[in-house]
């Protein structure tokens, strides 16, 4: 009896790519504790703590550009940024994306959705190669449940948190590109800044579409802003990086 003709299986529609977890326990891979012990929430953690928590984590790693996670999925964990950069964003309904902080090595990220149980107020997408520490809400919760001092430590940077968001509404309803653009620089020289002849470097590469993209304005006003402050001396532009010459002209920066 000659055997059956297989029957091809169907075209199926491609799926949009998603973030799985990947990389090796992270009891297998080695883990700088310096850089978690850093952090205004996990600093608060013992060493023998902080191992405890480091034993029912695990490490994911992501490429350049691949989404973390987007707004609107469960929030089931958070992560620890062990390296690389990740920037928090949120994208409009007609497609408009908007960097709301990006964060670096040992900044935590995704706790509010973890704490309440429900979808992700934003989302999250390596910048560059990014390898991360994540902390499950099923495991996290009864450890936090146990350790009245770190409750309140979380309470503190989910207030910073909120003040953050606030300030963001205010500078985008109140003060022009070039005002904004000038905070903005404050903001990324204190925490990436760099001491460098002449100034302050911001030591991370960003890119007029990414400054763009953080205070929701159109490349060319970002390229405008950065002429001007340039042209006060508050700044100096080389490439991707920026140079913070006089912070306190930067803080006063008025457009006459």
């Amino acid at each position: 009896m000659p055997a059956p003709t297989p029957v091809p299986a169907p075209d199926l529609p491609l799926r949009p790519k998603l973030s799985v977890p990947r990389g090796p326990a992270p009891h297998s891979e080695p883990i700088d504790l310096s850089v978690l012990s850093e952090n205004r929430l996990l600093g608060q953690l013992g060493p023998q703590e902080l191992a405890q928590l480091i034993g029912f984590s695990r490490i994911e790693k992501f490429d350049p550009n691949e989404t973390i996670f987007q707004k609107g999925d469960s929030g089931i964990c958070l992560y620890a940024i062990l390296g690389g950069r990740v920037g928090i964003n949120t994208i409009s309904e007609d497609g408009k994306e908007i960097f709301l902080n990006i964060l670096g090595p040992g900044a935590v990220f995704g706790e509010i959705a973890l704490l309440d149980g429900k979808d992700r107020t934003a989302g999250a997408v390596a910048m560059e190669a990014a390898r991360l520490l994540r902390v499950d809400r099923a495991d996290f919760m009864p450890f936090l449940e146990k350790r009245p001092k770190l409750c309140i430590r979380l309470m503190s940077v989910l207030c910073e948190r909120i003040r953050w968001t606030s300030d963001i509404i205010e500078d985008t309803v109140f003060l022009d590109i070039p005002r904004r653009l000038a905070k903005r620089l404050l903001v990324l020289g204190r925490g990436y800044g760099k001491p460098v002849e002449g100034g302050t470097k911001v030591d991370i590469r960003l890119s007029q579409e990414d400054l763009a993209h953080m205070l929701g304005a159109t490349r060319e006003s970002i390229n405008k802003g950065l002429r001007l402050l340039e042209r006060t001396g508050a700044i100096a532009v080389h490439g991707r990086h920026i140079i913070i010459k006089n912070e306190r002209m930067l803080t006063n920066f008025k457009i006459r």
